[in-house]
């Protein structure tokens, strides 16, 4: 008898000690943060013989569930199978993509039990916004390991905003094509949507048109760059700054931002900032002299000619041969900071006031963005402008950028046009993060990562009918002091994190304090890709 209590004691106890703790419960910390997030209990473990089953076998299907595939292969070494599937198998991810749940085209469900993972949406934009959001979930630092723990959850998600932009100026410095698709990265991973591509400037031509092949043999490069800051220039350098993307590079780049469900929206701008443009063709300009890619920054007098036929002639054909390229319907021609010397005396000017019946040679700005939308018109796209064309009545199917506070977009709303909001001083990147002193050059100005996530893009004075006209918001990066990709990351990250909150989540749940602690996580997430970021916010938490 008392043999079989000790086999009984010794079993009891063997027991016990087989039995493993539970693991730890990851903190659940996302950015942007959804619109409603419930606890539940348990935990899903995914291992290597979890598969990742689809319920629709098309190629946006499968493209979504590679991205998730790769992502648990590069940073955890777990190796995911991908198979159709009706309905999710117990201990699978399962990914559902159904027309007929009353879903938004970028809302998903997401719900995470002990028995599996299910996100489903109606469209494959909200799918793709769901699997970004289990990404968060895991861990946020790359290790190699058999299991990924992944908390119980159930989450339902829709935007605030249609329109969520990221811009980038790769003029002043070009950036190569391999950061581009980087770029288109970082902006799926914080659910920005439209990636503003501002591919040419007084300081550069940036992208092959094959028509016109002196834009990039000779508009893409400038002789010498001035040192220092603008204000307080130093000097200038001795090397030429150049590059471009060819076709086949921006067709690449497309389908790259397609995947990640990014709108590319091309901007050229006119009929000032066109120096480079110039360069090549100087017969575009009012006095065709010999013109010169500009080596500061600024702005200039020379710009493009709208009292001849030929400049209207050479901008429908660089814009038809672009949209050959980029196939979303928007294209931007920015219209902002154009001088007006050279038109005052410039006959042909003149002579087009005078045959229009002009008042002002202001009018010349307005016919020339006039002409240039009915040609986008002619070409099935919608033109995009800076908010100093919001002035003309007769342009019918534009999109209004404010960057000039907001009364430009106030003024747009009025007259019933899609506005976006982006007052430099809230949406420029290219300001200072904190104190100078610490800080790498910038164009000026102050614009910290709390002022970013308190910009409210709907003024209080709009009624709700009048809000509905603002699509949604953007940073613009604008890249005279920042010459490397690095720069640029640095400019841009942790503000960029902020920025999508304001336009993802609800007006209502922001928190500067609780953003603050979700970012702990964020920017481990950075320090995983690689990603160079301004730590002014986190030092405590990042020394």
């Amino acid at each position: 008898m008392n043999f079989l209590r000790l086999l009984l004691t010794i079993g009891i106890i063997s027991v016990l000690f087989s039995c493993k703790e539970p693991p730890p419960r990851p903190v659940i910390r996302l950015v942007p943060l959804p619109a409603e997030v419930t606890d539940q209990e348990g935990l899903f473990i995914l291992k290597s013989s979890t598969k990742i089953g689809i319920n629709s076998d098309d190629e946006q299907m499968r493209q979504i569930a590679s991205l998730l595939a790769q992502h648990t292969e590069k940073y955890f070494g777990i190796s995911n199978a991908i198979e159709g599937s009706k309905s999710g198998e117990s201990g699978s991810v399962f990914l559902k993509l159904d027309e007929n749940l009353k879903l938004g085209k970028e809302d998903y469900h997401l719900a995470v039990t002990a028995d599996g993972v299910l996100v489903e949406a109606a469209s494959p934009n909200g799918l793709f916004y769901g699997v970004q959001t289990l990404i968060q979930l895991m861990p946020s630092t790359s290790k190699q390991v058999t299991e990924i723990i992944i908390p119980g959850v159930e989450i339902k998600d829709s935007p605030r905003f249609s329109w969520r932009g990221l811009q980038l100026d790769v003029s002043r410095h070009f950036m190569p094509k391999e950061f581009i698709l980087k770029y288109l990265d970082y902006m799926a991973m914080h659910k920005f949507n439209t990636f503003i591509w501002h591919l040419a400037d007084d300081q550069g031509w940036r992208i092959e048109i094959r028509k016109y092949p002196r834009l990039t043999e000779v508009g893409s490069i400038r002789k010498t760059t001035v040192i220092g800051h603008i204000d307080n220039p130093t000097g200038t350098d001795t090397i030429p700054h150049g590059g471009f993307y060819s076709q086949d590079d921006v067709r690449e780049i497309v389908a790259y931002a397609s995947k990640r469900f990014i709108t590319i929206v091309p901007e050229i701008e006119m009929p000032g900032h066109a120096l480079a443009a110039l360069a090549a063709y100087p017969e575009l300009g009012c006095t065709a002299a010999p013109y010169e890619v500009a080596t500061r920054w600024g702005m200039f007098n020379d710009v493009y000619c709208p009292g001849k036929e030929g400049t209207y002639t050479f901008m429908k054909d660089v814009i038809a041969e672009m949209t050959t390229l980029f196939p979303g319907k928007y294209f931007d021609i920015g219209g902002a900071d154009c001088s007006e010397v050279r038109w005052e005396k410039c006959q042909q000017c003149q002579l087009k006031m005078k045959t229009d019946s002009m008042g002002s040679i202001h009018d010349l700005h307005d016919y020339f963005v006039r002409r240039i939308g009915k040609t986008l018109d002619s070409l099935g796209r919608e033109l995009v402008g800076w908010d100093d064309i919001v002035k003309d009545t007769l342009i019918t199917r534009e999109v209004i950028m404010s960057w000039r506070g907001q009364t430009g977009g106030i003024a747009a709303i009025q007259r019933k046009v899609q506005t976006i909001m982006c007052p430099a001083k809230l949406c420029n990147f290219d300001q200072y993060q904190a104190n100078p002193k610490g800080e790498p050059l910038a164009v000026g100005g102050l614009l910290t990562l709390e002022q970013v996530y308190n910009f409210e893009p709907v003024p209080k004075d709009l009624t709700r009918q009048e809000a509905r006209y603002i699509i949604g918001a953007q940073a613009n990066v604008w890249t005279q002091y920042m010459k490397t990709p690095e720069y640029v990351e640095y400019m841009i990250f942790p503000r960029a994190a902020a920025l999508s909150e304001v336009l993802w989540s609800t007006k209502e749940s922001r928190n500067y304090q609780w953003f603050k602690k979700r970012m702990l996580e964020q920017i481990k997430r950075y320090d995983a890709e690689g990603i160079r970021y301004c730590k002014a916010e986190f030092k405590a938490a990042t020394n």
